[in-house]
């Protein structure tokens, strides 16, 4: 049987459950049956409004066809009714919103912002206009910020992320290119979440490198932990960015437009060179179906997804967690956290502190008083 996916997303400003599977002709007919499901190019997955009925749903939906996991399927509290404030009953935009939002990305792109940050901020601008609608932009003020704060970012339970990306966004454009008299500052950010990362074991990432997967997909993941870097970072590698006499691979241009080096071991290059003489790629290290094109992020996400379901990992790992657990076990080594920051390319040190307080290094000689008892 085929393995299928459920897990929670936020598309569009609403809570969903995705629906994630290998390519199937078949189950994707079965599955476009269900009830209000639509599919997402943008997230790559199919996916169905969250409510409790849907999570019941699903088990009986796909019983006797396929093994469903629902690992990643956290319990959402039901939003009470007639407060929830859909995206699409929003006005539409006003044609001087939407030449003002062009004008906002053109800003950015010559600012050279990342194109996730460009895609992320206008969109978050553009649900505020069509919140504050009809009210003209040159008229907004900080309470419509706390009108859109608790009267759409709470009663749809969107994240702090959400929050605070909305009102970076609205910050940035009324302070670089709308230049009014708004002072931006009683915009107020939520107040900070406070995360841990998540953290595999060694033998966690043993088991998912060593399981049965192509050559290729195993130096992809193995990079990723082996050197700590980012999904991007990884699919952004070109071959000449090994520098094997020097034993390093240089990231060039990564989050902040900052260029960094990391160190590569002997063995590391081995499986490196291995792969070269085997797929001859053009241009990326890793290249897709197309040669010369650099290979899908979404695809990267499923190669681990089928490596974490062989290893019988039942954990919503990402490939975050890679670079998490990376840090991590540098720090629980004896690694100076100094050079953690250098090679994980953190501006401050404040950012790579927080891999202190999941290190087990320390916490496991500390004894409970319940084992004096």
């Amino acid at each position: 049987m085929k393995n299928v996916f459920a897990e929670n997303v936020t598309h569009k400003g609403e809570h969903r459950i995705a629906i994630r599977f290998e390519y199937d002709a078949e189950l994707i007919k079965h599955v476009k049956s269900f009830p209000g499901v639509k599919w997402s190019s943008s997230k790559g997955c199919w996916h169905v409004p969250y409510s409790r009925e849907n999570v019941g749903r699903l088990p009986e939906f796909f019983k006797g066809k396929v093994i469903l996991d629902c690992v990643a399927l956290t319990n959402l509290s039901e939003k009470p009714k007639g407060q929830e404030i859909a995206s699409d009953n929003l006005p539409m935009f006003r044609e001087e919103d939407k030449k003002k939002i062009d004008e906002f990305r053109k800003w950015m792109e010559t600012r050279r912002y990342s194109e996730s940050t460009i895609k992320t901020y206008t969109g978050m601008l553009g649900q505020f206009f069509r919140f504050v609608s009809p009210k003209e932009s040159k008229d907004i003020d900080a309470g419509d910020m706390v009108r859109f704060v608790s009267e759409y970012v709470i009663p749809r339970k969107l994240s702090y992320t959400f929050q605070n990306q909305a009102v970076n966004a609205a910050k940035l454009f009324f302070r670089h290119v709308y230049c009014t008299d708004l002072d931006v500052e009683t915009f107020e950010r939520p107040r900070r979440v406070h995360r841990l990362p998540n953290v595999l074991s060694k033998e966690e990432v043993k088991r998912i490198l060593e399981v049965q997967i192509n050559e290729k997909h195993r130096l992809m993941l193995t990079i990723i932990y082996a050197c700590g870097l980012r999904r991007s970072e990884l699919l952004n590698l070109k071959p000449a960015h090994i520098d094997r006499l020097r034993k390093l691979i240089i990231i060039r241009q990564a989050k902040g437009w900052k260029d960094r080096i990391v160190p590569v071991s002997d063995r590391l290059t081995g499986m490196i060179d291995d792969y070269l003489s085997r797929y001859k790629p053009e241009r990326y290290l890793f290249e897709g179906q197309e040669r010369g094109e650099k290979y899908s992020a979404t695809s990267l996400q499923k190669v681990l997804r089928e490596a974490c379901r062989k290893a019988r990992i039942r954990k919503p790992v990402t490939l975050h967690w890679l670079r998490h657990s990376y840090a991590t076990h540098l720090l629980e080594s004896g690694t100076d956290l100094r050079f953690i920051q250098e090679l994980l390319g953190h501006s401050s040190s404040r950012t790579t502190e927080i891999y202190t307080h999941v290190s087990t290094k320390s916490i496991q000689n500390i004894k409970s008083p319940f084992d004096d008892l």
